[in-house]
């Protein structure tokens, strides 16, 4: 019986920084291999981890992993703590509104579902959202209370799990894989490297370096802005709201530091990664709407980004055919499922070393 693994992480987004810190930490040689981890999704998200806010009638798979993976954060961001490194875990919970009538009746089909499921949620209305949060504004005509909800600071955490997994013992090699298979990877730069196992976590680019990925991971677009008070301006909202307006998802996720995270837009574009206008523009808009007040605003940051979408909304997990360790299409919730997929591929090494 070997005590320990040879292991190459291909990507240095969440989910790769994850499982590398957690099989670093239980004692295997790893090597992490990502050009930017600055480039990922999750250095761009907003730090939501709602599964009750996600949660949509059909997608019970989803909900089912994503409130696996909730009960599994407090001690997930207590350990990187531990090491050293606080991802600044949020506990306030969620607001989730409605502006015109539509957008309450899909409120509405939401609360039914989960109470429908075991998850009743408070219904509250525009004036009691107000008094809750007081940078909400008139045009918010009622909503959802998720007190179980949490969110983390995205950035605070890649960079807390990349410095973590290095400390425990991890290698990063900033060098773009082009080729990728059960035991080797190649970079651009044409490095060979070799391993026990390869566990390919590259999100959306996952798509392009295995061939049984391409029709079930595709890149999904999305515009975040980051947003700061100035002297004079209604303080940051304490908790997470995320708001439908006139049909249109979009979300304000206040930080430790006193910024807000407006986001975010979603659509096919590939890969492209450049802000489009219309999509900020959209943003500004609706946040406008729910909380006037952002118009005072220091706007500090615009920047895009592409989620791993996947067929069914659920991550694909676990050896393809060939021996590679899929750890992708997380869509929306690469945050929130950082803990389970983590935990799942470690515990897929200890197994294979029993």
């Amino acid at each position: 019986m070997r005590s320990q693994r040879e292991i190459i992480v291909v990507g240095a987004g969440v989910i790769g920084c994850s499982i590398a810190w957690r099989t670093a930490r239980a004692g295997h040689r790893v090597t992490i291999l990502d050009p930017d981890p600055h480039a990922s999704a999750s250095w761009v998200a907003g730090g939501m981890l709602a599964p009750i806010a996600e949660a949509w009638p059909g997608d019970e798979e989803a909900l089912r992993l994503g409130l696996d993976s909730i009960e599994r954060w407090p001690r997930f961001a207590a350990e990187l703590a531990e090491d050293g490194h606080d991802p600044l875990l949020r506990t306030e919970g969620t607001l989730l509104t409605g502006v015109d009538t539509a957008d309450r009746e899909v409120l509405d089909t939401l609360a039914g579902y989960l109470d429908h499921l075991g998850h009743p949620v408070e219904k509250l209305t525009g004036s009691r959202l107000r008094r809750m949060e007081p940078l909400l504004g008139p045009a918010v005509r009622g909503g959802l209370h998720m007190p179980g909800d949490l969110a983390v600071d995205n950035r605070a955490l890649l960079r807390g799990l990349l410095a973590a997994a290095t400390e425990h013992g991890a290698a990063h090699v900033p060098e773009r894989v082009t080729e990728i298979g059960a035991r080797r990877v190649r970079t651009e730069q044409g490095t060979v490297f070799e391993a026990d196992s390869v566990v390919l976590a590259a999100g959306a680019w996952s798509a392009r370096l295995h061939p049984e990925l391409a029709e079930t991971v595709r890149p999904i677009k999305g515009e975040v802005l980051r947003l700061r008070a100035r002297r004079g301006s209604l303080p940051p909202q304490g908790k997470t709201v995320r708001g439908i307006v006139h049909g249109r998802p979009v979300y304000l996720v206040p930080r430790a530091d006193g910024e807000i995270v407006l986001g975010a837009t979603q659509y096919e574009a590939g890969f492209d990664t450049a802000p489009a206008l219309g999509g900020v523009r959209d943003l500004i808009a609706d946040a406008e709407t729910l909380a006037p007040s952002l118009a005072d605003y220091e706007l500090t940051e615009v920047c895009a980004g592409v989620r791993a979408g996947s067929v069914d909304n659920a991550p694909v997990l676990g050896a393809l055919s060939d021996g590679v360790i899929a750890a992708a299409g997380h869509h929306r919730n690469g945050l929130l499922l950082a803990p389970l997929t983590a935990d799942r591929i470690t515990e897929m090494f200890l197994e294979e070393l029993v």
